[in-house]
């Protein structure tokens, strides 16, 4: 923990949507100082002409991504694709400084590294504690062992932001015990930001527009395993899980509709009862009034999840709905708020629930 209030940030990859998003967050942050910012191909350009929303920032230079100007921080945001992030985590530890690395891409998500090989195809780079604070562990109704785990972390893996999405809507009913893991269904309806910033065409306003596409579909989705192994932690012995994603027209967002067999027998009170007593003192994973459905325009620029469920009685089925903002919750925020516990602050500090609306 350090010993002084403020603390140093640089973020590697500014440029993008996660990097940018990261800042925007940080800007909110009382006690943050941001420091480097680093890009590839933008090097050299000011920040303004690529995030042109962060106005505090504007007429800041990006500099090339160099280890030797990340190490002069207290913590550096590695805003990366996966792959890139792991190389430059790995100079930082060979450096041997005492900086806090929160990654925001995937390279150390994964326990397995069979997992990471089959999904990503390349050497595995080890295993961070896991910056979802709200992840149950088998046995419990709160998440004090995942928030343990944080507190004082020097390495960080945020979570992918599908992941989230999917592992906040399940998990306490594998807790609880009340509905079958062995056969769940997820899908989500996806902004095109969680797409990346890179050109692509599917990507272009004119091929996305009025168009819902399905994408990474029967089983090739990476963040599948990270779902699985979530849900392994939240107390599921086997975990096996259809997830379809699907690109529609909005920039920000996420509504993930995930369902599972209600165990027989159970009484649907119990199931409601399991979501109720996982995120009663959450402050940013909110249960809603029943017959209330999250939107993902409620959940727009805030770190919040909001949490439906439903007991499908004639199929058996126990029916969660979870909106985030993929940007928000499924990346920056929920780093933000990991961040906090791993330098001691409180969770919540710089953190917005309020939603923008309309």
């Amino acid at each position: 923990m350090f010993m002084h209030m403020s603390f140093t940030v640089a973020v590697a990859g500014a440029s993008g949507y996660a990097g940018g998003e990261m800042l925007r967050v940080l800007l909110a942050h009382p006690e943050a100082r941001i420091g480097a910012l680093t890009a590839n191909s933008s090097a050299g350009s000011r920040l303004g002409e690529v995030q042109p929303h962060l106005r505090a920032l504007a007429d800041r230079v990006l500099e090339p991504t160099s280890v030797d100007v990340l190490a002069e921080h207290d913590v550096v945001v590695l805003g990366l694709p996966h792959g890139a992030s792991g190389e430059v985590a790995a100079e930082l530890e060979a450096r041997g400084k005492d900086v806090l690395v929160v990654d925001l891409a995937a390279d150390h998500r994964l326990a397995s590294a069979a997992d990471w090989a089959r999904f990503y195809g390349t050497e595995h780079a080890g295993t961070w504690p896991y910056g979802l604070p709200e992840l149950l562990h088998a046995g419990e109704t709160t998440a004090a062992a995942q928030r343990a785990a944080l507190t004082g972390a020097r390495r960080i893996a945020v979570p992918g932001c599908n992941v989230t999405a999917v592992t906040l809507g399940l998990q306490p009913g594998v807790a609880a015990g009340v509905v079958e893991p062995t056969d769940l269904v997820a899908v989500l309806a996806n902004g095109y930001s969680g797409a990346g910033r890179s050109l692509k065409p599917h990507l272009l306003a004119s091929e996305a527009l009025g168009a819902a596409t399905p994408y990474a579909v029967g089983g090739t989705h990476r963040h599948i395993p990270e779902i699985a192994q979530n849900l392994r932690v939240a107390g599921a012995p086997q975990v096996s899980i259809s997830f379809t994603p699907t690109l529609v027209p909005m920039s920000r967002g996420i509504l993930a509709t995930a369902t599972a067999r209600l165990v027989p027998g159970t009484d649907p009170a119990a199931v409601r009862a399991a979501w109720e007593a996982a995120y009663a003192d959450e402050p940013f994973v909110h249960l809603l009034p029943e017959g209330q459905w999250p939107t993902t325009a409620a959940s727009l620029g805030a770190n919040t999840a909001l949490v439906q469920v439903a007991v499908d009685a004639d199929a058996g089925r126990v029916v969660t709905v979870t909106a985030i903002d993929n940007l928000v919750k499924g990346t920056a925020g929920g780093a933000l708020q990991s961040l906090n516990l791993a330098l001691g602050r409180p969770e919540t500090l710089g953190l917005s629930t309020e939603g923008v609306a309309p």
